[in-house]
């Protein structure tokens, strides 16, 4: 088997005929952090640095990791100086998801067959930028052709106007791009920028927030005009679960106390916080969107980051000493049968509580793909093949890129597809099913459920 041939990631004789099957399928995306305004504005990409590196968190870590100075990384090197910094150190991230993902960018779409070192990393520049200059490598064109995105949803504050999407749609003559709900902001009331939040809240609506219930009523406001603009799901970040089964009077003395600008206990945060999501939770149930729970992310906990460039700079990590369960049942219980949940987990020493949970709850409540640090061969494998000891394969929730470049529509989901064939490949190899199952089952997990699950 040479480096990333048509036998990659697949072990097994079915494996490959299940790939054969299934990668042609078109993507299904219900969560990734596309940027809106470089799709609707569909200019050519600046360079190989711009599109492969500039926005991708896993690669910025993987450079430090082989100690690229930052100016280098995010800094005011120019973009071949980053490109040729990260050619050089290239070879020696192999092993890592990111040399794999960068070369199947490469290959599949730029026919650049040679290894990304820093021997050839003024050659591949010069060849990928060449292509980028050509029509048919402006983002509109990448993600309708060769990425062959049917639907895709990108990650939204309920304060945005979504202008951007219309244009895309527009420009692409289909609903190819769907917001997602994001109220984070509005109830991480623990945040230092909490209350300047609320105040943009209230200009955007046009309204005074003196309350819990003001709150909501914005929130309801926003959630409409999101579902005019096509939105079909929300999404939460959280770092542990909260439950709703606190009462809205207390709810109401927490959001008091934080707009006053006084300190809030851990339990007046979590009951605001739980509450808050409880009360969206309704209104999802109203319109039958899918929610989503991203949860164990502890945020920036790398301070000369934080400090230096902000959040979202690379210096998130997983904890696994969080107890999901009370909490998480909670609000499942309170909407059960009612409520469409999609659950992520980015510590793996979560996913036997998840996917039990998952299957305690029914088809309503299902296992998102395996998240960030997890989104790897051996974490979707893991993923997967858990996920068929405990709850159904049938219900997977499909998956996501999470990915803020375009390329990972196609990177991304080639891994996933070839790790999925392989799982249930080696199934029909060790008698676990039979042949005739295994074709629509592989299609279904890859495109079809997703589809219906999401309303995409």
């Amino acid at each position: 088997m040479a480096f990333l041939d048509e036998n990659y990631l697949i072990t097994n004789a079915p494996g490959r005929e299940i790939f054969a099957k299934i990668k042609n399928l078109p993507v299904i995306d219900p969560h990734n952090h596309a940027d809106v305004k470089e799709i609707a504005d569909n200019n050519c990409y600046s360079d190989a640095w711009r599109l492969f590196a500039a926005t991708d968190h896993y690669v910025w870590e993987m450079l430090r990791k082989r100690d690229v100075p930052e100016e280098f990384i995010t800094g005011n090197r120019s973009p071949k100086e980053k490109f040729l910094a990260m050619a050089k150190v290239f070879p020696e991230i192999a092993g890592n998801p990111v040399y794999e993902w960068i070369h199947l960018d490469l290959s599949r779409y730029f026919g650049v067959s040679e290894l990304l070192s820093e021997k050839t990393g003024e050659k591949i520049w010069n060849a990928v930028n060449e292509k980028l200059a050509t029509d048919a490598f402006r983002p509109q064109a990448l993600l309708t052709g060769v990425l062959n995105v049917e639907a895709m949803s990108s990650t939204d504050d309920p304060i945005d106007l979504l202008e951007d999407h219309a244009r895309v749609n527009a420009a692409v003559g289909r609903e190819l791009l769907h917001p997602t709900w994001r109220p984070d902001k509005a109830m991480k009331i623990f945040a230092p920028a909490w209350r300047n939040y609320i105040a943009q809240l209230a200009k955007r609506f046009e309204m005074q927030i003196a309350s819990f219930g003001d709150l909501i009523e914005a929130m309801r406001r926003s959630h409409d005009y999101f579902a005019e603009h096509g939105c079909l799901a929300t999404d939460h970040g959280l770092e542990y679960a909260v439950g709703c089964d606190d009462s809205l009077e207390n709810a109401d003395a927490a959001f008091q106390k934080a707009m006053r600008g006084e300190s809030l206990t851990r339990s007046e945060v979590d009951c605001f916080m739980g509450m808050f999501l409880g009360e969206v939770a309704a209104l999802n149930a109203e319109k039958g969107w899918v929610t989503q729970l991203h949860l164990g992310a502890v945020r920036d906990v790398r301070r000369t980051l934080f400090d230096t460039l902000g959040p979202d700079s690379g210096g998130d990590v997983s904890n696994h000493y969080q107890d999901m369960l009370p909490a998480l049942t909670s609000l499942l219980n309170r909407f059960d049968g009612k409520l469409k949940v999609v659950l992520y987990s980015l510590d793996p020493g979560h996913q036997p509580t998840l996917a039990s949970v998952a299957r305690a709850f029914g088809s309503n409540v299902r296992l998102g793909s395996a998240w960030w640090l997890n989104d790897t061969p051996i974490g979707m494998r893991r993923q997967l093949e858990y996920i068929g000891t405990v709850d159904v394969l049938s219900n997977f929730g499909g998956m996501v890129s999470d990915s803020r470049k375009l390329l990972s529509y196609g990177s991304r989901f080639e891994m996933f597809r070839r790790v999925l064939s392989d799982v249930l490949g080696g199934m029909v190899v060790r008698g676990q099913m039979p042949e005739e199952t295994v074709f629509a089952l592989a299609r279904r997990m890859a495109y079809e459920g997703p589809k219906a699950f999401w309303s995409l």
